[in-house]
């Protein structure tokens, strides 16, 4: 980029066509400058360098406008002067460089000593030179900044020199924009990644696993305690209890929360897919790779990997999942470059592992490496308590999705707590969300649980009923009569007796408050 001290000593003396010649290569290197892979403030730099060099325009000066504090910031310079580190600023209208920007237009001065606005802040310009001031512009009536350079001598193509520089600045002007553009979709983009992150962490959050159970309480305490570090989790749990969901609490309430989180069940696949979908392959591996594809690990780097039903993996791919845990290095199929990874594992099963391990069906060793932390979650039987409260949760969610108000009644409630539920959490979302759809006015009481085939098995944890205050004024008259009729099995005329009625005006209630009378 260096050229002769020749070139440009011959800027100072030439008739136009020579100047016109050397301008048309300067703009040549310059645009070259702007094109290239640098930072602004580098490119900045660099440009200013071949305005010196190729140009013959001496001490060249970048500043641009901060949007935060409205002023002008010094960006770049060439000559004898050096920011290191320093802050240089310029107010709106404040001496020549001011001008430039507020006026919007080249200032062009013939002599720097005979100006008595101009500030050499940076002691860097010769006061016995001309002095060019050209407004980067990046839109009409809008201005970026101001490039600033002395031409070598006065004489009568001051004007072209000035035109020159103006050319420059508008080049630059195309840079600025650009950098401006890809500086407000980066801090959109990061706005939106940290609105992401807030709404995920809200939605996987602690609150979002229900129950105030002793049971849930002590999970609640484990997930919160080994959310903090990176070692191996095992959840263990009947199907349906919400083992995703604890994997999900833990991964994003973890340091590892803003690295990706990646999931796979491992009894949806046969070993040869099981494998390509953990460690990926390469193209040509086998028929139908067609490409290289990334398999599971290498997506979860730096994140969490949750593996569901671990426990159904086959004995022989279970010795290839346990060099990954142990060595964190894995190959692609087809390859035999060795691949580096960093993934907490999360694991889960609804098996019986130890028998499992003591059947030999599943490697000890790896019983062990996974083991390091159990989770285990109680069965929806073992904590009926909680049942009210994810009834609720439940019918908001499902509220949400159908787009409609809906609520859920105390006296079908009361009917959810007495089912034995094998199905757990799942089971009871799907009759809830069943109970919805055959509700039309979006109430979903007894009768209408009682339409979604809930088998009504008592549980063995409750008593066979459950006392219910009559007086309590937060009851309606249908649930009032249901919650009498429950308390005297049904029998007419001994619910009239609990509610103060007679065996008439209870029957005269059931009919229009269209209670489906049971017979027990």
């Amino acid at each position: 980029m260096n050229a002769p001290s020749e070139f440009r000593d011959r800027v100072v003396t030439l008739h136009r066509s020579e100047l016109l010649e050397i301008e048309l290569e300067t703009l040549f290197h310059v645009s070259q400058v702007l094109s290239g892979p640098f930072k602004l403030q580098e490119t900045l730099q660099e440009l200013l360098q071949v305005l010196h060099e190729r140009g013959g325009m001496q001490r060249g000066m970048v500043s641009l406008l901060d949007p935060e504090k409205g002023d002008l910031l010094v960006s770049a310079v060439h000559g004898q002067a050096r920011l290191g580190g320093r802050e240089v600023r310029y107010r709106l209208g404040e001496g020549v460089v001011g001008q430039v920007l507020t006026r919007g237009e080249t200032i062009v001065l013939p002599r720097v000593a005979d100006e008595p606005r101009f500030l050499d802040r940076l002691n860097l310009y010769d006061p016995a030179l001309p002095l060019v001031g050209a407004p980067i512009s990046v839109g009409r009536d809008e201005h970026a900044g101001v490039l600033v350079a002395q031409p070598p001598c006065f004489d009568e193509l001051l004007q072209e020199r000035a035109r020159f520089l103006e050319m420059v600045a508008n080049l630059i002007a195309r840079s600025v924009r650009l950098s401006w553009e890809l500086e407000r979709e980066r801090r959109d983009l990061t706005a939106e990644r940290d609105s992401l992150r807030r709404a995920v962490r809200g939605r996987h959050g602690f609150d979002s696993i229900v129950g105030h159970s002793r049971l849930m309480q002590q999970v609640c305490g484990q997930i919160r305690q080994v959310s903090k570090w990176n070692t191996t989790v095992l959840i263990r749990g009947e199907s349906g209890t919400g083992k995703e969901l604890v994997a999900s609490a833990i991964h994003y309430n973890s340091p590892r929360a803003s690295g990706p989180f990646i999931k796979l069940n491992c009894a949806a696949l046969p070993d040869s897919l099981l494998e390509s979908e953990l460690f990926g392959h390469e193209k040509g591996a086998f028929t139908g790779a067609v490409n290289q594809r990334k398999g599971r690990f290498e997506q979860a780097n730096g994140g969490s990997l949750f593996l569901d039903e671990i426990g159904d993996i086959s004995p022989a791919f279970q010795a290839k999942l346990l060099r990954v845990l142990q060595e964190g290095e894995l190959e692609r199929l087809g390859s035999s470059q060795t691949l580096r990874v960093d993934v907490r594992v999360i694991a889960a099963t609804n098996r019986d592992l130890e028998a499992h391990v003591e059947s030999g069906q599943f490697r000890e060793d790896l019983y062990y490496r996974l083991n390091v932390v159990p989770i285990r979650l109680p069965p929806l039987r073992m904590r009926p308590e909680d049942i009210p409260d994810l009834a609720h949760f439940l019918v908001e969610k499902i509220s949400r999705q159908q787009q409609r108000p809906l609520q859920i009644t105390d006296s079908a409630v009361r009917l959810l707590m007495r089912h034995d539920w094998p199905g757990n959490v799942r089971e009871l979302e799907n009759c809830l969300e069943r109970g919805a759809i055959m509700s039309e006015s979006g109430l979903i009481d007894q009768d209408v649980i009682e339409l979604t085939g809930l088998n009504s098995t008592t549980n063995s944890l409750l008593p066979s009923q459950e006392k219910v205050d009559l007086q309590d004024e937060e009851l309606d008259e249908r649930e009032r009569v249901i919650a009498a009729l429950e308390q005297a099995g049904w029998v007419q005329a001994k619910a009239a007796r609990l509610l103060g009625m007679t065996p008439r005006q209870i029957a005269y209630r059931i009919q229009i408050l269209n209670i489906k009378v049971r017979r027990l």
